[in-house]
């Protein structure tokens, strides 16, 4: 009877063991990484059979690398994970405010900035004469903080353009510049 209970015992010691290396837990957490002098971490659960456990590393436990389809984005952390790209910024939204002229040389226009972070904007002008036929296009890169609204000048350029310029067509929307 007695050495029934040691192989119990023994049973699950090895569950246990084995558990434990594999990183496997109650909770959820992505647990710290060994090498920072502190022992390291506990595991995170096991919920995905893509996932890499390293049990390799020094004392502690090993580090948990997540590389399944979980809602780990990949920012943050020291697991290592290259993270995510950030998302392509809004077209930023641009009106004209006053047209050029002989005197001014240039278009002036509000640019609109429609993201939650600071962005770089190509604006384009159209430069047209009175029959509305379009003399010259010029761009002009602006920078724009999240959320604010920004002044920028379009030079009409030099030469004859200037002395024909009768009117001004800003493109709506300006892409992020690249």
């Amino acid at each position: 009877m007695r050495q029934r209970g040691n192989t119990l015992r023994l049973t699950a010691v090895s569950a246990l063991v084995v558990l434990t290396l594999t990183g496997f837990s109650a909770g959820r957490g992505h647990g710290g990484s060994s090498g920072d002098g502190g022992g390291g971490g506990g595991g995170g659960g096991c919920s995905s059979s893509s996932q890499n456990h390293d049990s390799s590393s020094g004392s502690g436990g090993g580090s948990h690398r997540d590389h399944g389809d979980d809602d780990h984005d990949g920012t943050g952390g020291s697991g290592g994970d290259a993270g995510s790209t950030p998302p392509p910024l809004r077209d930023a939204v641009v009106d004209l405010l006053t047209c050029a002229s002989q005197k001014t040389g240039y278009a002036t226009v509000e640019v609109t900035n429609r993201n939650t972070v600071t962005g770089t904007f190509t604006v384009t002008v159209a430069f047209e004469d009175d029959d509305g036929t379009r003399l010259v296009s010029r761009t002009q890169d602006v920078t724009v903080l999240a959320g604010e609204t920004a002044t920028a000048r379009v030079r009409v350029g030099e030469g004859t353009y200037v002395t024909r310029v009768a009117g001004c067509d800003p493109d709506p929307y300006a892409p992020a510049a690249l």
